[in-house]
């Protein structure tokens, strides 16, 4: 059940990572951004990836946790 429990966490993990390069996007090239990208408001894709991926944090961090747990 443990090498499963490992299995399930590598590939969520996997999946992480795709969503969070998802997200990235080019906002040109200075260091801190402009006044003008200082707020924002996430719609439509943009918001159900970022929903998805605390969603998806917290469900890796349960599973690594109970990964730990199975393997003691």
């Amino acid at each position: 059940m443990a090498t499963a429990l490992n299995w399930v966490v590598i590939l969520l993990s996997i999946i992480m990572v795709a969503i969070i390069l998802l997200q990235v996007r080019g906002t040109g090239a200075t260091l801190f951004g402009t006044a003008d990208s200082s707020f924002r408001v996430r719609r439509g894709f943009e918001r159900l990836l970022f929903r998805g991926t605390i969603i998806l944090a917290v469900i890796f961090t349960v599973m690594a946790v109970w990964s730990v747990r199975a393997s003691l």
